[in-house]
């Protein structure tokens, strides 16, 4: 029905190829060989800071790239680690900086860090999802959004950590048709009318994770074609009946088609 759906099904009904042909991609065999043969022999976290080509893989890997700058501040959430409810990844909204405290556990670990499976082939594994959901965004940040969302989707529990990621925040305002302007509204509020518009069990069934993304994809591209509509810069007539349906209401056609994709159903 939709560019941003039919992208995004190519993607994920086949996500073992998906994630293979990325693999296999020069520049990602590349860095992810080197990754291997290397991270093992890091004993320290000044080690790993200094060896830009490793660090900046494993920050890649937990989305934490633009971040790879700030190299006294990872060296914080690195050194006290997450096992003290004070310490400083705990301390922050952001969850990726506990999972990145948790693959490298120098805390706790210390010279073993970078020994664990989740140092090693973990990380590897999360780079190249990385690297295809950012492949994917180059040519549609739609499907971007939807390929993250469907990676993050089963360890979603509560609102909180809906609200606490930005990119999970706009897929489901996205999905359920809420405004970005109620991100400004008290956080409670917020998680509180999230909690009763999902029941958050739904994410340990995949079928629903991927009607879920496959609505955010529908209100997406209805949303995008709205915008270039209002731009005057769609002249595809398919766009613009789609905008005009988004921003005029929808037509009986386009409604039930998005009502088939609600959540659950």
């Amino acid at each position: 029905m939709l560019s941003t759906i039919a992208d995004y099904q190519r993607i994920s009904k086949d996500m073992v190829r998906s994630l293979s042909i990325t693999a296999k991609k020069p520049d990602v065999s590349r860095e992810t060989t080197y990754y291997l043969a290397n991270i093992g022999k890091v004993t320290t976290v000044d080690d790993f800071l200094k060896d830009y080509r490793l660090f900046s893989y494993a920050m890649k890997a937990y989305g934490l790239s633009d971040m790879t700058y700030a190299k006294a501040f990872m060296r914080k959430v690195l050194t006290e680690g997450t096992s003290s409810s004070t310490s400083f990844a705990n301390k922050l909204s952001d969850p990726r900086y506990k999972d990145f405290a948790n693959a490298f556990n120098f805390a706790s670990l210390g010279s073993k860090a970078t020994q664990t499976s989740a140092a090693q082939n973990g990380t590897a594994t999360l780079y190249v999802q990385q690297t295809m959901e950012q492949d994917a965004g180059d040519q549609n940040e739609g499907v971007r959004l939807a390929l993250y969302f469907t990676r993050k989707a089963s360890s979603i529990t509560n609102s909180y950590q809906i609200l606490a990621d930005k990119a999970l925040t706009q897929v489901v305002q996205t999905a359920l048709g809420l405004s970005p302007t109620i991100s400004s509204a008290d956080i409670d509020k917020q998680a509180s009318m999230l909690s009763k518009m999902i029941t958050f069990s739904d994410f340990q069934d995949p079928a629903k994770v991927s009607r879920f993304a496959q609505r955010f994809a529908a209100m997406w591209d209805a949303s995008q074609a709205s915008n270039d509509i209002s731009n005057g810069t769609s002249n595809n007539p398919a766009l613009i009946l789609i905008g005009q349906a988004a921003s005029t209401g929808m037509d009986s056609d386009m409604l039930t088609k998005l009502q088939n994709l609600r959540f659950g159903r």
